[in-house]
This record gives C-alpha cells, sequence and structure tokens, in this order.
C-alpha cells in the first residue's frame, strides 16, 4: 500500500526525478526569454510540451519558484528606499556606506539575497535564475498564485503513446470567456395569483 506517500514515481529514482524536475524548470522559466535572432528556440514563450503526468508533477516546483521571485522583489522594492545612487568607491558611496542608511538597506535587502540563492541552489542555472527573479517576479508581482497552467493536447507521444500535454506560464495569451450570460430567474409574483 502507497498511504501517505504523495507524488508520481515516474519510473525514475529519487536523484533522477530530482534532476528531471530541475532541468524541465529551467526549461521552462528559460523560454520565457526569446532571442529573436535563434532560429533554434521555443516557438511560444513560456510554454514546454512534455508528458502530463510530468507537467502536473512540474507544476508546484515552479510555482513555488516564482513565488520566491515575487517575495524577493518585494524586499528589493522595500530596500530600494535605502540605496544610494553613488557610484561605486567614491567618496560619497564610501561615506554611505559607512552610514546607518547602508545598515538599513542591508537588512532590507538580505531576504532578497538569501531568496535568489535558495532558487539558484534548486535550479542551477543562472540564466533561469536572472528571467525568474528580474522578468517573471515583476510580470506576477500583483497575482497571489496560479501562475501556471497545464492544457492537455490531443495527441498522444508516438512510440509509447503516452498523453501529452502543454505547461505554460499564465497571464499572457489568456482567454476571455464570452459565452453567453445566463437570464435572471424570473420570481413569479406571490400577490398575483392570489
Amino acid at each position: 500500500m502507497r498511504h501517505r506517500k504523495a507524488g508520481r514515481k515516474l519510473g525514475r529514482n529519487a536523484s533522477h526525478r530530482k534532476a528531471l524536475f530541475r532541468n524541465m524548470a529551467a526549461q521552462l522559466i528559460r523560454s520565457v526569454r526569446v532571442d529573436e535572432e535563434d532560429k533554434t528556440g521555443p516557438k511560444v514563450p513560456g510554454r514546454i510540451v512534455t508528458t502530463l503526468a510530468k507537467a502536473k508533477e512540474l507544476r508546484p516546483y515552479v510555482e513555488k519558484l516564482v513565488t520566491m521571485g515575487v517575495r524577493a522583489a518585494e524586499h528589493s522594492r522595500k530596500a530600494h528606499e535605502f540605496h544610494s545612487t553613488a557610484e561605486r568607491n567614491t567618496a560619497e558611496w564610501k561615506k554611505w556606506r559607512e552610514s546607518e542608511q547602508w545598515q538599513k538597506w542591508n537588512q532590507a535587502v538580505a531576504p532578497s539575497v538569501a531568496l535568489r540563492r535558495r532558487a539558484f541552489s534548486i535550479l542551477r542555472d543562472r540564466e533561469a535564475v536572472s528571467v525568474l527573479f528580474d522578468e517573471l517576479a515583476e510580470r506576477f508581482a500583483d497575482r497571489p498564485g496560479g501562475y501556471t497552467r497545464v492544457v492537455r493536447l490531443a495527441q498522444v507521444r508516438l512510440g509509447d503513446a503516452g498523453r501529452k500535454a502543454i505547461i505554460e506560464f499564465t497571464g499572457e495569451r489568456d482567454r476571455v470567456k464570452g459565452g453567453r450570460r445566463r437570464a435572471a430567474p424570473v420570481v413569479a409574483d406571490k400577490r398575483a395569483k392570489s
């Protein structure tokens, strides 16, 4: 029995599964930044195609990383009020560095640096961490969750007929439901019947 054993094994041992999710998460995050000259890049930014089971398991993994990016962006915004505009190694910058203002800036920016380091320890990809903290954190700043979606595809994978799915970031290319609105129910007047 598998009571209280959450998560799919996907036919892999723990280290292989960890490497699989690390690579897929980095690939999904890197696909957000599109290079116009790169012909081998993704056709649609912020989207990868994989099997349905892998997409369902990858989703919470990526959601936690984006949450780290959003929280780090909040800390960076708070630290910006104590930041100095002076150029590095100038007299003004050295004065700021020894002041109370620098202490406050350091305390305010420390959680942001810690979150960036945690994300790097998970992803092990500098470009993916850069995209996560610079672009995705800004994009999802006012969204409380639900950063990704899994969409099932109709065709199956050749070879083993595995169910294919798309995992993508929400927010861009979102459909607006344009269905018909239901009419309000008619309430009969009780006095009219009597």
